[in-house]
């Protein structure tokens, strides 16, 4: 198989823990671009967290952000696709985390909203979006989520989250320990249907290829959807072993350490 695009997560992908690109990784990307191969990002993270990443290694055309649920143009910053949540879904969202005393964070095509309850976990969300703004609390709500991310404690958090499962047929809803504040926990809220996956589908017809020459790389969960239409897939080498199954092939780099796109790239091309 002639593979045509190659579609990459960012954190512990193709961002290193320090967060930047291995020059191990920047020099494979350069040498596959020159062959006229697709070079794009499939990333949970907002535009304006991914454009560094894309700078560094000369990506350009459309990438992925939010797990689908925005689709950009580089550089024009022309929006291909948008799914922002509607009205009503973002109050189911907004109430349910305001009755179980969560602290929140919403995300729109611009940036981070929160109020002054969210300053000690700033620092951690902002790996998603350099763009934070501090607003009154029913301001942080006054725009269209592409998603939203709670912080709390546990059984706080595992309680709306149960309330969220209720409405999966609208909301797709996670929850994760907050690494960088013990004793927290955070859960994201986006709208259902996109995922890395559609958002995939969507580059490789912008390409003008099919999902058949496509290989995705990734280390995490949310990878699950492109590494199943993907022709060819790699997870890095510390992903956890339900990620690893779904992928076609398992990297020897491991998250975070560099060098696993250009080992992607070794073993795709040759």
């Amino acid at each position: 198989m002639a593979y045509r695009l190659l579609a990459l997560d960012l954190d512990g992908t193709l961002l290193r823990r320090d967060q930047v690109v291995d020059e191990r990784d920047v020099a494979a990307i350069a040498g596959l671009q020159a062959a006229g191969v697709t070079v794009t990002i499939v990333t949970g993270r907002l535009h304006s967290g991914a454009v560094g990443a894309a700078r560094a290694c000369a990506i350009e055309g459309a990438i992925a952000c939010m797990e689908g649920s925005h689709l950009i143009e580089l550089p024009s910053g022309r929006t291909l696709e948008h799914h922002g949540m509607p009205e009503d879904v973002a109050a189911v969202v907004r109430d349910t985390f305001n009755d179980h005393g969560l602290t929140s964070f919403v995300f729109d095509a611009g940036g981070i909203h929160y109020d002054h309850a969210g300053v000690p976990y700033a620092r951690y969300i902002s790996t998603w979006s350099p763009n934070l703004r501090v607003v009154e609390q029913d301001s942080a709500w006054q725009t269209t989520p592409l998603a939203a991310i709670a912080v709390g404690d546990d059984h706080a958090v595992a309680a709306a989250h149960a309330v969220l499962r209720s409405h999966a047929d609208r909301l797709f809803s996670v929850a994760f320990e907050v690494a960088a504040v013990p004793g927290k926990q955070a859960m994201l809220v986006r709208l259902a249907g996109p995922s890395k996956g559609t958002a995939l589908a969507e580059l490789c017809r912008l390409a003008g290829c099919s999902l058949a020459e496509a290989v995705a790389v990734g280390d995490w969960f949310n990878d699950i959807p492109m590494f199943e239409v993907a022709g060819r897939s790699f997870a890095m080498g510390s992903s956890p072993d339900d990620v690893c199954a779904k992928a076609t092939d398992v990297l020897a780099q491991h998250a975070g350490t560099g060098g696993g796109i250009a080992e992607a790239i070794r073993r795709s091309w040759g």
